[in-house]
């Protein structure tokens, strides 16, 4: 039996991004994470102290030094990444077993994997292990992988293709393994899984995401109708202790404040465009 599923879409079907919007989220949004503007700000300044506003751009390269000190150096990063990391707690077993448990794509590079012929996971590996150890302690519980391609140029490649290997390999059979191959992103992970699964009411289901990701994704799924329960991993802090600790590796900081702006410009967007009620997520209350 073939688990892999195509949600069909094509250029009227509103479930899926508008093409314009996810052109402008893979072009301007990138343009502005720290580490793309820094550059851009910094190639700007050289521009113009080549010609007659040179004073401005001494000013400017003077102010991107300030601000990639910041930004790789200081408490920046750990500042905006906590309020999304804390946002929402540890999943609680002690309510029961789940019926299904949903796994956001993020970690596997398709192109490396589709140049080597092999699974290439660049980051976020919990959001792997994860799942294979809840499907240990559900057996009952369905597996749901989401994630097709986010490059701005679709190819062939979908990471639901090479998640499903590891998958397999760290335990969870592949008769299991249902994927959703042809999401972009979070907004059609949580539209095309609803449709792949049809949820009925009184089901339990686990969505397993990076802490800093799940205000966002919890939002999201809640706006399409999806009530799922929060199951964080893949924490790049400790807590509250390292809120003001300077990192000693530039590149660190650096990620850690582009992941966090990153994630703050999606919460916006995505507010502005209605695809989430509040800006800033937070767990249901009792």
């Amino acid at each position: 039996m073939d688990r892999r599923v195509k949600p069909t879409r094509n250029k009227h079907d509103h479930s899926s991004e508008a093409p314009l919007l996810f052109v402008l989220s893979k072009t301007f949004g990138a343009a502005l994470l720290p580490i793309n503007l820094l550059v851009e700000l910094g190639i700007l300044s050289l521009v113009l102290m080549a010609t007659r506003f040179a004073a401005v751009g001494r000013k400017l390269a003077a102010a991107t030094l300030i601000l990639l000190a910041l930004a790789a150096f200081s408490p920046l990063g750990n500042l905006l990444l906590y309020p999304l990391e804390s946002r929402f707690p540890p999943w609680d077993p002690s309510h029961g077993a789940p019926d299904g448990i949903i796994v956001l794509g993020g970690s596997v590079d398709t192109d490396l994997s589709a140049a080597h012929h092999t699974p290439v996971v660049s980051h976020a590996a919990d959001r792997l292990f994860a799942p294979a150890e809840l499907a240990r302690r559900y057996p009952n519980a369905r597996i749901i992988f989401t994630g097709g391609t986010a490059n701005l140029v679709s190819t062939d490649a979908r990471e639901a293709d090479y998640s499903a290997p590891i998958l397999e390999n760290l335990g969870v059979p592949k008769e299991r393994l249902i994927q959703e191959r042809n999401s972009r992103n979070t907004y059609e992970n949580a539209i095309f899984t609803k449709q792949l699964v049809t949820p009925r009411p009184g089901e339990r289901w686990i969505l397993v995401t990076s802490a800093f990701h799940m205000p966002r994704s919890m939002g999201i799924f809640r706006k399409a109708g999806f009530n799922v329960e929060a199951y964080p991993v893949d924490w790049r802090m400790g807590g509250r202790d390292d809120l003001f600790s300077f990192t000693n590796i530039g590149a660190d900081g650096l990620g850690r404040t582009d992941v966090a702006v990153r994630e703050w410009i999606g919460l916006l967007a995505y507010r502005l465009m209605g695809r989430t009620d509040e800006l800033l997520p937070a767990p249901a209350k009792d």
